[in-house]
């Protein structure tokens, strides 16, 4: 287990429980039956897969936190190709990035929604952050 956070509580005991193991199994071969999953980066990832039809949904990196899924995984470069490259693609893309100048000056292209929600990330707290969602279609109802 990579998270120490598994759900121990001192007056109700531990959310896992192993004899639930073989139903959550069960349940999660059901939900993943006919799923197919790959490992591309995400340029050739959208030119395999893109036509009409298809959606991506992307959550790169927070601006600033390009190394926060491993060195070389995520340049700083790679908000600007990305971008150019969803703005080509036939099928729709949704892409949601934090509040900052940086990604609305990268992103301009494409329609915005600015929305709330809660951020968790090392807090557990989930203080409310602003979100940007990106998109290539204006009929998207975020």
């Amino acid at each position: 287990m990579n998270d120490p956070n598994y759900g121990v509580d001192r007056i109700q005991g531990a959310h896992f429980s192993v004899s639930k193991l073989e139903s959550m199994l069960a349940d999660i071969h059901e939900r993943s039956t006919g799923v197919t999953i790959v490992q591309l980066g995400y340029g050739e990832f959208i030119q395999r897969y893109d036509r009409p039809g298809m959606l991506f949904y992307l959550d790169p990196p927070y601006w600033g936190c390009e190394t926060d899924y491993g060195r070389d995984v995520f340049g700083r470069a790679d908000f600007e190709q990305l971008a150019a490259q969803l703005a080509g693609v036939k099928g729709t893309c949704v892409l949601s990035i934090d509040d900052t100048s940086c990604a609305r000056a990268e992103f301009a292209r494409f329609h915005l929604a600015v929305v709330a929600t809660p951020y968790t990330v090392g807090s557990g707290a989930g203080r409310p952050v602003r979100q940007f969602i990106f998109s290539n279609t204006p009929d998207l109802a975020i």
